[in-house]
Formats: C-alpha cells, sequence, structure tokens
C-alpha cells in the first residue's frame, strides 16, 4: 500500500519505510575534487609500482612490494569513497583514511627501526619520503575532508544560521 508522499505501508506493521528519499548533493567540489584527484593518482601509481614489482621481481622484497599493492588498493577505495556522499561509503572512506594514517605511521616507522624487513622501499616508507612525503599528509587531508563535509555537521551548521 502507498501513500501519497511515496512512503509505503507494510500490510500488518504499523511502520512506514520510505522510498522517495534521492541524495542531490554534488560528490565533492572544490578542494575534495583536489583531494580526489590526487588519491586517483596515488591509486594508479601505488598499484601500477606494485604490479609491476610482484610480477617482476617478487622474490627480491615480498612484503616490501605486498604492502604497495595494500596501499594501492587503500588508494583506490579512498579515492571511489571520498568521491560519494553515501552514508555507507563515507563510512568506507573513513575506514580507508584511517586504515591509510595507521599504514603510514606503522610502516614508516618500522622502516626507520628495522630497516631490514623493507629491502626495498613501499610507497608508505619512512612516511612516504620517496613520494614527498604526500602518503603521510593524504590520510590527514582525507579525515579533514570527511569531518568538514559531513552532512550531519553541515545541516547543524545551516540550522545555527
Amino acid at each position: 500500500m502507498s501513500t501519497n508522499d511515496g512512503a509505503t505501508l507494510r500490510p500488518g506493521r504499523e511502520e512506514v519505510v520510505t522510498t522517495s528519499a534521492v541524495d542531490t548533493r554534488r560528490p565533492a567540489y572544490g578542494l575534495g575534487r583536489v583531494l580526489i584527484l590526487v588519491y586517483g593518482i596515488f591509486a594508479v601509481a601505488a598499484t601500477a609500482r606494485a604490479g609491476v614489482q610482484l610480477i617482476t621481481r617478487a622474490h627480491e622484497a615480498p612484503l616490501a612490494y605486498a604492502l604497495s599493492a595494500v596501499a594501492g588498493l587503500v588508494y583506490v577505495v579512498a579515492t571511489v569513497a571520498l568521491a560519494h556522499n553515501g552514508r555507507r561509503m563515507r563510512r568506507l572512506g573513513w575506514t580507508a583514511v584511517v586504515f591509510e594514517l595507521v599504514g603510514v605511521l606503522a610502516v614508516g616507522t618500522l622502516s626507520l627501526t628495522a630497516p631490514g624487513l623493507f629491502p626495498d622501499d613501499t610507497v608508505w616508507s619512512r612516511f612516504g619520503s620517496g613520494y614527498g612525503f604526500v602518503p603521510a599528509v593524504l590520510p590527514l587531508l582525507g579525515i579533514a575532508w570527511l569531518w568538514h563535509s559531513s552532512p550531519a555537521r553541515i545541516a547543524a551548521r545551516a540550522e545555527r544560521g
């Protein structure tokens, strides 16, 4: 059974399920688009580098190359998640950028304190020094963007005036 406002009443139940909610906001704007572009570049760069390393010389530094592949996949997930507004994608975005921050800090610290673990660099080695420390800054920018662009925060700000 339907109502005039697009809601559906389920027979035998007293609940209303709305089906007409559509998010019409643009996925990202301004600096958000730049952030997504940088994430996209790192997704391609890290994934391609790790793929070539794993295919051509995986036996030389399997841990380092596998970690670079993980970093590449995290960048892919973060790129896609940051480009969308949905609740699930925002949660996925938060998970990706926090995982990325933990990975940069862990791998960066281990690469300095136990360099024998990494005979070759990963994307996150020495906190991303091979990439101008962008891998160390990127998750912080991702977290800042997710916090700043939170629909709940934006709505609360709009209500305050």
